[in-house]
């Protein structure tokens, strides 16, 4: 019973020191969550002092900023609504600045793709085209006494059309136009020398392959011997001097081909005779002048058998028979195919825009020549900023000079963008018109 009494004893002992642990625990929580009310308390009346104040600065920085939108009002002259306009203008003008960068980039970017696409664009162009221009310029067309005639044009089983057409290179169109037939080529001199020989042929009466081989044989001579003749007559007009007899055939061949309904023979005359006046002008060699006026187009007499830019084959040509070198420059530097370093070819560059662009040289009528160029400077003149327009080159450009203090370098760039498209939208032209925005800074000052 002792032995118990004690084990109870102990039991009790150990119970007793747990709830007093226990009791001083709950002492240490009471006193914790006290001391967090107290701090909970505090907390809360700083976070009531802070809405105080922050609402009597809120009331504060409310009358401030309407006393100070007054007195902006009253410094600037302009009205919330003028304000909020003008600072939509200005976001808009920077919004535009910031269009024409980007289209600039663009712009740049599909110019260093652009050569090889166009080259594919207009090849592909000029295999769908075939409206009036071609009818009109590449076929001749030969009458007949009869529509019988056609019958023995083509012969038995054909054979005599496909002998003119394997003798003469062209295509021999036989269709229901009465007493007519039709000659196509896109080489002027062959289709000359079909049109001589056909027309021979059907005066005869006689048409057989062997007699068609001669008319062609004759003919081929005949046009051979004009082109001599225009040439050596061209070279006697000029007065320069000797030139091989190829040089001379080819510019005879020139007789025979047009650019823009220009003869392409009577314009380098034209050429040569305006690079010869300006170069007496200038104390230049006028032979040399009038002979580099002459050639310079002699490659669009060969340029249906020989690949590349006209101005390049016309030097290779001349290169080849001896010409000089200030000649040769001439006739490569005329389109820009190189860069010209001989005043030569600055003056025959000079002569064939002359010669290609006034009035009435390729059958463009002189009274809408004259009111383009009034429309041109009118219409760039119409957009503030421009101080003066002047349409030159014929037309096919407008140079806009601006006031440097109202047009920035970024503006004259979107100016030039904004007239091309009121060129586009209001007149009618054919080719294209560069606009050209010419902004300066001029300083003067005097010594004294």
């Amino acid at each position: 019973m002792e032995a118990q009494q004690k084990a109870r004893q102990r039991e009790l002992d150990r119970a007793t020191a747990e709830m007093a642990e226990k009791e001083r625990e709950m002492d240490r929580r009471r006193r914790d969550l006290e001391r967090q009310l107290d701090d909970m308390g505090k907390s809360e009346k700083q976070i009531a002092a802070r809405e105080a104040a922050a609402e009597v600065s809120a009331r504060a920085a409310a009358a401030l900023a309407t006393e100070a939108k007054a007195r902006l009002e009253k410094t600037a002259g302009l009205s919330q609504t003028e304000a909020r306009e003008a600072l939509t203008a200005e976001i808009r003008d920077e919004a535009r600045l910031a269009a024409v960068a980007e289209v600039k980039r663009i712009e740049d970017d599909a110019r260093a793709e652009a050569e090889s696409r166009s080259k594919t664009i207009i090849a592909a162009a000029i295999q769908r085209y075939a409206g009036e221009y071609v009818a009109e310029r590449t076929v001749s067309t030969v009458p007949l006494p009869s529509d019988d005639m056609k019958g023995r044009i083509i012969g038995r089983e054909g054979r005599n059309i496909r002998a003119i057409e394997a003798a003469t290179g062209i295509d021999l169109i036989i269709d229901d136009t009465p007493e007519a037939v039709v000659i196509s080529c896109f080489n002027p001199v062959r289709r000359e020398i079909a049109r001589l020989a056909l027309t021979r042929l059907i005066a005869d009466g006689r048409i057989h392959p062997t007699r068609i081989e001669e008319s062609v044989e004759k003919a081929t001579q005949e046009v051979e011997q004009q082109c001599r003749d225009a040439g050596e007559q061209a070279i006697l007009d000029l007065g320069i001097g000797r030139l091989p007899p190829e040089l001379v055939r080819l510019i005879g061949r020139l007789k025979f081909r047009s650019s823009h309904a220009q003869n392409l023979l009577q314009h380098s005359i034209e050429v040569a005779i305006l690079a010869g006046a300006m170069a007496a002008e200038l104390g230049l060699p006028v032979k040399i002048a009038r002979r580099a006026g002459l050639l310079h187009d002699i490659g669009k007499a060969i340029d249906q058998e020989a690949e590349g830019p006209h101005a390049v084959i016309g030097a290779q040509t001349a290169r080849k028979f001896g010409e000089s070198p200030r000649v040769v420059h001439a006739i490569e530097a005329h389109h820009g195919d190189v860069a010209p370093t001989d005043v030569i070819a600055h003056l025959v560059d000079a002569a064939n825009v002359l010669s290609g662009q006034r009035p009435g040289a390729r059958r463009e009528m002189l009274e809408s020549y004259v009111q383009r160029l009034h429309d041109l400077e009118k219409i760039a003149a119409s957009f503030p900023g421009v101080e003066r327009a002047f349409a030159i080159q014929a037309g096919k450009e407008v140079r806009v000079i601006v006031e440097n203090s109202r047009v920035s370098d970024d503006q004259a760039r979107l100016l030039s963008k904004d007239i091309a498209r009121r060129v586009e939208s209001d007149l009618s032209y054919p080719g294209q018109i560069r606009v050209a925005v010419i902004r300066e800074t001029r300083a003067t000052d005097y010594a004294k």
